[in-house]
């Protein structure tokens, strides 16, 4: 209705125009089709003003009609009815829920499946890339779940200071101001929920002090996991806007030292404003590249990763996500991921007394980006997966369509809009037990093992034996003590078992050395028997 309202307007806006400027075309024109119609009417009379009005308005119509065509082309169609769309969305539900019972004859699954997905990427504006990608990780039921879930915005979370308060003197304070909140819940002790409030809880008195953060109640969870303890050296490699970081400081104590980088530097200035107010005194501001961190300073008792993701786990604080994002952004951000973590496990101690953890986080639900990037991190360094300590949340995946991930994947921790009432996030925890880079392991024992006539024995350290120049080495190592036997005498309780050793096979002789480790001057007689033969005869005269 309201586009044949406005091809009305245009209309009549062209009748003005045209009865106003009218060419000499459009006059001969006009007296070209009465002279047709006096002929047809056999009417030499001048025709009545009411028969010539009639004639202006069929030409105008004409016209109406033209503009009509030619518009139709270029306008967009009417908009979808999402009543009847919702209406068809729960009817292909019902049938693919009992399908077997409830299918129309001749109709495959697929058939629905593709309707199904048609039609919710129209009713919730996604993008069909990313309603595929959410149907394989949730079933159809949870699935819409999740989509209602996404349309409606999380509550408004607040993290206590202990630094400078207790939360029960922060709540009696903001209840004092008209701010209705309850505590977060038995899981957090410092968390508090906003209902609602009649000032901006952004700018109370208590918040310019420093007695509290606005922070979401999903992004408490790494650092509860992470467990700082007093006088540690904690990195948070990716820290903007220095929520987690405060907390972790808070935890601390304001004792030991946290790293708080971030290769952006105008977020870092947001940070650097939290950590004042909050009364931050532990903590030094960096502006580098996670991925080269560990060639700039290492040995921290614990690293928390918050990797830069799609944030498909967010999609009520930003809907553009719905439609912005395709394969290509999804395997960027798990590559810079994978990258990431493999920094962040070269940056921590393994013989750290208390420490060798790395919590990684991101507040994203696609596979490609959590599990895929924990089960590389696993095969790549000397890590395993220990608990998270949180006692809620699903477990991660440890198998997905047709890949198969480590099974200690379980105690990684997946949370859900629609199920915990907080963004979206996965939390994975590590325990590192070696310093060493399993690869360069790999690397060194492969040139050890194919190096021919190595006579390096077990009780040798690694390092000799990795390095391919000691090789050559205790090959020429026996040649200056050939000319000892070439000038001494050969005892007669030697002579006769040489006659069995020159009967041996040459290689045989020469793995003889490798059960001693160093070859000694009896191994190596057999390896000159000609001139051993002519100095016995020698011996003999």
């Amino acid at each position: 209705m309201l586009f044949l309202y406005k091809t009305f307007i245009l209309f009549f806006v062209l009748r003005g125009d045209l009865s106003e400027d009218e060419s000499e075309e459009e006059e001969v024109a006009e007296e070209a089709v009465e002279e047709t119609g006096r002929q047809k009417m056999g009417q030499k009379e001048e025709e009545s003003p009411d028969l010539q009005l009639n004639l202006d308005i069929d030409e105008q119509f004409k016209l109406f009609l033209a503009v009509y065509d030619s518009l139709m082309v270029f306008l967009p169609a009417e908009p979808p009815d999402l009543h009847v769309i919702h209406q068809r969305i729960k009817g292909n539900m019902e049938v693919l829920q009992d399908f077997v019972v409830k299918r129309e004859e001749g109709r495959t699954r697929q058939e629905y499946l593709a309707l199904l997905r048609r039609d919710m990427a129209a009713y919730y504006s996604y993008s069909d890339f990313l309603l595929m990608k959410l149907m394989d990780i949730f079933p159809l039921p949870e699935l819409i779940n999740f989509l209602e879930a996404n349309e409606v915005p999380r509550p408004v979370t607040i993290r206590t200071n202990t630094l400078k308060t207790r939360r029960r003197d922060l709540a009696q304070a903001l209840i004092n101001r008209g701010v209705n909140l309850d505590p977060l819940g038995k899981w957090s002790k410092t968390g508090l929920v906003i209902y609602d409030s009649s000032v901006p809880i952004g700018a109370t008195p208590e918040y310019l002090a420093g007695h509290y953060m606005l922070q979401g109640a999903s992004s408490l969870l790494p650092v509860m996991a992470l467990a700082p303890q007093e006088n540690e050296r904690i990195l948070d490699m990716c820290c903007a806007p220095g929520g987690k970081t405060s907390y972790i400081a808070q935890l601390m104590k304001n004792t030991g030292m946290i790293l708080a980088n971030d290769s952006n530097a105008e977020r870092l200035r947001s940070v650097v404003g939290n950590l004042h107010r909050l009364g931050v005194t532990n903590a030094v501001v960096s502006n580098c590249d996670g991925r080269q961190f560990p060639k700039v300073l290492g040995g921290f008792d614990r690293v928390l990763l918050d990797a830069p993701c799609s944030g498909t786990g967010v999609i009520s604080k930003d809907p553009a996500v719905k439609t912005n994002k395709d394969e290509k952004d999804i395997l960027r951000c798990a590559h810079l991921q994978k990258e990431l973590i493999l920094s962040a496990i070269d940056s921590v101690n393994a013989a750290s007394e208390t420490g060798g953890y790395i919590v990684y986080c991101t507040c994203s639900i696609m596979v490609e980006e959590n599990e895929w990037v924990v089960d590389y991190a696993l095969k790549k360094r000397n890590v395993r997966l220990v608990a998270t300590g949180l006692d809620f949340g699903k477990e991660g995946f440890t198998r997905f369509k047709d890949r198969r991930f480590h099974p200690s994947l379980k105690s990684t921790r997946r949370f859900y809009p629609h199920t915990h009432n907080m963004d979206g996030f996965f939390i994975a925890k590590f325990k590192k037990f070696s310093n060493a880079i399993p690869q360069a392991q790999k690397e060194a024992r492969r040139v050890v093992l194919t190096a021919p006539f190595s006579h390096v024995s077990d009780e040798e350290p690694a390092v000799e034996a990795a390095a391919p120049s000691a090789v050559p080495d205790t090959i020429m190592e026996p040649q200056p003590k050939k000319k000892k036997l070439e000038g001494s005498k050969v005892n007669k309780e030697q002579k006769p078992p040489q006659p069995a050793l020159k009967k041996r096979h040459s290689l045989q002789a020469q793995r003889r050395p490798l059960k001693a480790g160093r070859p000694s001057p009896k191994m190596m007689r057999p390896q000159v028997p000609t001139r051993k033969k002519h100095r016995v005869k020698r011996n003999g005269q």
